[in-house]
Formats: C-alpha cells, structure tokens, sequence
C-alpha cells in the first residue's frame, strides 16, 4: 500500500443502518441464517482461547467445493473485501493503472488508489467489449457480477472471452463474486487461468456480514503469491466454524436462490408502477425514481421505518436508490414505505 495515497484516501459510502429500529434495505444480504450457526458458534468460541491452524483445512475444503475448485486453490480471507484488498495489493504498484466498471462497488477505485494506482473507468456493461490496445496498458482488470449497484449477472461466454484477452494482454483479472451465490450461475474459478483471481463473500449469502468471512480463489504463481502475502490467523476460528458449516448447506442455499428470484420479480412488478426499475440477478433492485427528490424519497421511507440505499453515491446515478430483496413480509413493508401496493392486494373485479 503507498503511503502517499493513503494521507489522501478517503472513505467511501456503503449500505447497512446503524439505526436498529428501522428495517434495513440498504444493506443486500439475507434475512435468514442456516440452521445450527448458533451452535457451531459457541463451540468454535470456546475453540478460540487459542491461535487458530493457519491452514484452516476445513475451511478451504468447503469453499472449494461450493466454487468447484481444489482446496489448495483457496485463500481465506475476512470477507470478500479483504480478498480483494489482498488482489490489489499483489498485483498494483504505483504508477499503474486499473480498469474499473462503473456505476459499481465504490471500494474498487478506492483500493486501487491505495495502492498508488489510477482507476481507469469503464461503464460495466462496455467492459466486456474493450480490446489489447485498451487492456495492455492495465496491470489489473476489475469484474463484479452480479454487477452492484444494477444487479447484472456476466454472460459466462463474455467472463471467459475476456479473461482470454486479459491473458494476452498480460492483464490480471479480478472477479468479484460477492453476490453470484445467490445464482446457479458457476464460479469463475472453474476457469483455472494463472492471471485470474476470483474474490467470494459468505456472509451476504448466509446473512452474516458482521462475521467477516471471505475467501479468493487463484492458482500457479499468483495463487502462490496471495498465499504468501495473506495475513497470518486471517480468519477468527468463529468465522472459519461457521463458514465452513454455512457453505455446506446445500439445502438452504437452494431456498434462498428461489425465495430471492420470486420475490425480486413479485417486488420489481410492484415497483415499476411507479419507479423505472433495472433488471436484476442480484438479491437487490436499482430504481430510478425519475423527477422525484431522492432525498425525499429516502426520508419518506425513513419515516415510515424502512431505509433504502441512496444510490447516487455511484459514478453517474443521479436519481436512483437500490433496495435489497428480503423475505415476503419484509418487501411488503418495504413497498408500502415507497407508496407502492403489491399486485398481490390488488382486487382484479376492483381494477378492471
């Protein structure tokens, strides 16, 4: 990390309400937790009056085989943040520069500045287009799909076409899969390429994100050096418990994959009544609200104690919030909130 640029870094905004009566939208991960978290919980706690193994074996085995990658590949992390910080760190030096989608995940450009690099941006959705005159003066392209804020899944065809050219062009690829779980789309560890590094995060998909648990995924030398470069006990023995519980929970990602695709499209019928709403793969909805004061908006659904993600702190949202898709009772308060009525209480006889 360059000292320089961290004197002047600057912190960037996120989703996630501090205020604990309201019903919280603006941070996109799961209501539910599995079943038994709290028991792997308590016996991992009494685990921890030591250092945890360093290898953590367990932990690397389940990820692995949720990703469909050999364990050895595995690097833990705490959180996909932090895997991606771990990226940068082994990839940028100062001077270079990084490809960076937009609108996207704000900590990108702030990562890469840290490390004394300059972001390059692309809109996200041109990314895939870009050619070796573009991507030779790169040391590192960044991927997030689904993409956040808009909720777009990369077509697995355009992902390998374009780490294809990355490696020609001597390009790292980083692909940030913090929200793909909640897809059955596959990892982009399966592509096994050495300038690839794929970042994961637990804890949105298992309704966890204060336990900070992560990994990434890469292989050959650049495996190697992640490796080497991750910090020691990178994960609290709670953490690598409960992740390693949480990741073999087929059943329970299997609902929350349907629960999160019906309710996001009941939600986004309801919302395009009155907003212009993206589509999405992702476990949360982008609405342009149009001549309308996102402030007002934001305060309006604060009011009736539900907050939402003022999206106009991403590169070039200027009239946009994003909400996330929980469970039924949830998005109803939600949609009532933003003074939406759900098809569902719609009288047909009344409407006709």
């Amino acid at each position: 990390m360059d000292p320089d640029s961290i004197r002047t870094g600057e912190r960037v905004p996120h989703g996630g309400e501090s205020e604990r009566d309201l019903l919280d939208f603006s941070a996109n991960t799961n209501p539910r937790t599995p079943e038994g978290v709290g028991d792997v919980y308590t016996a991992a706690l009494e685990e921890s009056r030591r250092y945890p193994d360093d290898d953590y074996s367990e932990f690397r085995a389940a990820a692995g085989e949720f990703v469909g990658c050999e364990p050895e590949r595995v690097i833990p992390t705490a959180g996909g943040l932090a895997a991606i910080r771990l990226a940068m760190e082994c990839v940028l030096e100062p001077g270079d520069e990084a490809l960076v989608p937009y609108p996207s995940f704000g900590e990108y450009a702030r990562e890469v500045r840290l490390q004394g690099a300059t972001p390059r941006f692309v809109r996200y959705d041109d990314l895939f287009e870009i050619g070796s005159t573009v991507l030779e003066p790169c040391a590192l392209a960044v991927v997030c799909t689904p993409n956040n804020p808009t909720g777009d899944a990369v077509d697995p065809d355009a992902l390998e076409s374009f780490a294809a050219r990355c490696g020609d062009a001597g390009t790292t690829l980083l692909v940030d899969e913090a929200f793909l779980g909640f897809t059955d789309r596959s990892s982009a560890a399966e592509l096994d390429r050495e300038h690839v590094v794929v970042a994961r995060s637990l804890t949105k998909l298992f309704g966890l994100p204060g336990l900070r648990a992560g990994f990434a995924v890469a292989t050959g030398e650049r495996r190697d050096a992640l490796a080497t470069a991750r910090r020691a006990w990178s994960l609290g023995t709670p953490a690598a418990s409960v992740g390693a519980h949480c990741l073999r929970r087929d059943e329970f990602v299997r609902e929350t994959r349907a629960r999160v695709a019906g309710e996001r499209e009941r939600m986004r019928d309801a919302l395009e009544d009155e907003f212009d709403v993206h589509e999405s793969d992702a476990p949360f909805l982008l609405c342009d609200v149009g001549d309308r004061d996102v402030s007002r908006v934001i305060d309006d659904a604060r009011a009736a104690g539900v907050a939402v993600r003022d999206a106009t702190t991403f590169r070039t949202l200027d009239s946009h919030v994003r909400v996330a898709v929980k469970d039924r009772p949830a998005n109803d308060r939600l949609l009532a909130a933003l003074g939406v009525r759900s098809h569902d209480d719609v009288d047909p006889e009344t409407e006709s």
